[in-house]
């Protein structure tokens, strides 16, 4: 057995947490794990999780990046881009860093038919929302295990025990999700007549673009915990997937605020006006929400949007007051709504913009 001390592995601790530290060190020595796993995981605050870093990869790191590359039929360099656009980190040439199941991970990628450019667009979506999934999965991994009172050893291998009945269900849900949205797309995607003669994607078209913020967000971050911070962002989310139905569709949260999309201006000032009131419904102890809506002519790449439209929609969304929905003038819309001319202001690389406050028709 090593010296753990003597490798610096045990450097900053004292009484029961060196003790603890050098139990787990053993522990991890006896199941396999190399010292430089050791050191690594060690140097980056993470050695807890190596079991459960072990079974999420299928094995042992095994292979190199050059390695990885000719067994999944790519080339080194365009891997490495690969990786950096599912925003992962690219490992030193000659690293074993990869274990043998990651093979058929990175095999498709040369297999879709798709040039670079197609494969890393595609790649950067997919590693954001897999990103975000992947932070989801660990915390709630985290919750089932964390217990008063428990060693590192016991956490470490807590944890593992809990990845690994997770494991299982992570492809045939993630599979179902996809599917799911997948199926959502094709019906709410059209394709104009004069796109479908030239065999081109859907271009620059007539949408509304909603941004929906939190008001006194970011003074709450210095006054609160951040759990709770946490919370409130994540209820806007829920809240603002709760209330959204087709044709509007939720392109994203980003901490305080959501963004929705639609083509319908009816469908999308109503949607509005009811997370105003979900928001409003959670009581005073949450903040208000305050919506801008602009329409105009966007174009939608990487699971994104962006045009004239988004980036009016957003300067709207700081003018407007809280709990209130105010749009530009091309974004006001027949249905069960009232409107009222709420001035006109100057926008920032807009110019002169005439505003409208809507409410709900009694």
């Amino acid at each position: 057995m090593p010296d753990w001390a003597a490798e610096g592995l045990l450097d900053g601790l004292e009484g029961d947490a060196r003790a603890e530290r050098a139990e787990l060190l053993d522990w991890l020595h006896h199941e396999g794990f190399s010292l430089g796993d050791l050191r690594r995981s060690t140097a980056e605050g993470l050695v807890l999780f190596l079991p459960a870093e072990r079974l999420v990869m299928g094995g042992p790191a095994r292979l190199t990046l050059e390695e990885l590359a000719e067994r999944s039929g790519l080339d080194v360099d365009a891997l490495a881009e690969l990786r950096r656009a599912l925003g992962l980190p690219v490992p030193e040439l000659g690293v074993a860093w990869f274990a043998d199941a990651e093979v058929g991970a990175a095999a498709p990628f040369s297999e879709l038919g798709l040039d670079a450019d197609q494969v890393n667009a595609v790649a950067r979506v997919l590693g954001r929302g897999m990103a975000q999934t992947a932070q989801a999965m660990r915390a709630v991994a985290l919750e089932l295990v964390l217990a008063p009172g428990a060693t590192e050893l016991e956490l470490a291998q807590r944890y593992a025990a809990a990845v690994e009945g997770l494991m299982p269900h992570v492809g045939p849900v993630l599979e179902a999700a996809m599917r799911m949205h997948l199926r959502n797309m094709v019906r709410s995607e059209a394709v104009v007549a004069e796109e479908r003669v030239q065999g081109r994607m859907p271009g620059a078209r007539e949408v509304g673009v909603a941004f929906a913020d939190l008001v006194g967000f970011t003074r709450m971050g210095e006054e609160v915990q951040p759990e709770e911070v946490g919370r409130v962002a994540t209820r806007l989310e829920q809240l603002a997937g709760d209330v959204v139905a087709a044709p509007v569709r939720l392109v994203k949260t980003i901490g305080d605020a959501a963004m929705l999309v639609c083509e319908d201006p009816a469908a999308l000032v109503s949607c509005s006006l009811d997370l105003v009131e979900a928001v409003d419904a959670e009581g005073e102890g949450f903040p208000q929400v305050r919506v801008g809506i602009a329409h105009g002519a966007a174009t939608q790449r990487g699971g994104d949007w962006f045009g004239r439209p988004v980036n009016l929609a957003s300067r709207v969304t700081s003018i407007a007051r809280a709990g209130s929905v105010l749009t530009t003038e091309d974004a006001r819309a027949e249905g069960p709504f009232r409107w009222s001319f709420a001035g006109e202001r100057r926008v920032k690389g807009v110019g002169a913009v005439k505003l409208f406050r809507v409410r709900r028709d009694a």
